[in-house]
């Protein structure tokens, strides 16, 4: 076991793939001689070239063309946001091009490419900087989701983002990326459509993924304090859900609060709402609860910033609440 942070987790992914399969290339701004804005590329261009670690100009709608393009051809193009709220200007090539070419090809054409880097709120970044695109393209078909949120699981998930044949969209938090942890030195994979049961219970189903599942560790030992058992589950995958590991939770504990970062409206726990009422109203012993972020703009101000998202404390009150229900 080595100790790792995240950005150099993902540096290794990245590496061990480029070295596995010459068809796997990154581009994207500034990730060749100066590293990418978080360092996940430092030092590839120097190992693999600059036309497998391309520089390429502010010009997001253009560069994502070609990288759907190249899939089409046969390679593997990785696409690194320098912030994941720029991609917005790339909307049409990811939603009409990269998610449905397999399909209206006729599958003729595969498309294995990942779009990853840096989104969520950081601190005082501002709101353009501030962007939560996972519930933007929740509804585009033919497009995969994940959200890591350890280093363990973002290079698992990098790997197997990489080698899968369909457009991968991957979400990294800019405040995670100095997270450290223990990594096997032995090659390993995290599989892409399944979440984690982070801490087993009894009590309560709290989903969670991305910089929230910290939140939600923080919040539970002072709910176990108090005599509660609550069972965590990352979400990991947002699309597709892992709605068979949700179920079997629900069935359990019958009793749901979903925390993220995403705003309220169209959120992904609207999705999961919807989702699990479809599937599981019957095992509900309580209204599902939603943390979700305020629906405003993220503001610039550090105190404001930090009321427009859902903080431990915020948790352990809805967890009160939701356990001292009795139906």
């Amino acid at each position: 076991m080595a100790e790792t942070l995240l950005f150099n987790a993902l540096r290794e992914a990245l590496d061990e793939e480029m070295a596995r399969d010459s068809a796997v290339f990154v581009l994207g701004e500034d990730v060749g001689h100066y590293g990418g804005s978080y360092k996940v590329t430092k030092d590839l261009c120097n190992k693999y070239g600059d036309l497998r670690v391309l520089d390429t100009p502010i010009a997001e709608n253009s560069f994502t063309g070609m990288a759907v393009g190249a899939a089409m051809t046969g390679l593997r193009p990785i696409i690194e946001g320098m912030n994941m709220g720029f991609l917005l200007l790339a909307f049409n090539q990811i939603s009409n091009n990269a998610g449905m070419l397999r399909y209206t090809s006729g599958g003729n054409f595969k498309m294995p490419m990942v779009i990853r880097g840096p989104g969520g709120v950081g601190r005082q970044l501002g709101a353009e900087h501030s962007q939560r695109l996972e519930a933007y393209f929740q509804a585009v078909p033919g497009l995969k989701i994940v959200a890591c949120s350890t280093p363990y699981n973002a290079k698992g998930l990098l790997k197997s983002a990489i080698r899968d044949d369909n457009p991968v969209l991957f979400f990294e938090h800019v405040l995670l990326y100095n997270l450290k942890a223990d990594l096997p030195e032995t090659e390993y994979l995290v599989p892409l459509d399944k979440a984690e049961i982070v801490r087993s219970g009894k009590d309560v189903t709290i989903l969670t993924y991305s910089r929230m599942r910290h939140h939600v560790m923080q919040a539970v030992p002072a709910l176990v304090k108090e005599g509660c058992d609550p069972e965590v589950i990352d979400l990991i995958s947002l699309k597709p859900l892992d709605m068979e590991t949700i179920g079997a939770s629900i069935r359990k504990t019958h009793k749901v609060i979903i925390v993220e970062e995403c705003m309220k409206t169209g959120g992904i726990g609207a999705e999961l709402i919807a989702s699990i009422s479809d599937r599981y109203f019957d095992e509900l012993d309580a209204p599902i609860l939603r943390l979700s972020s305020q629906d405003i703009p993220t503001p610039y101000n550090g105190n404001l910033e930090r009321l427009t998202i859902v903080q431990p404390a915020q948790i352990i009150e809805a967890v009160q609440k939701m356990v001292s229900l009795r139906v």
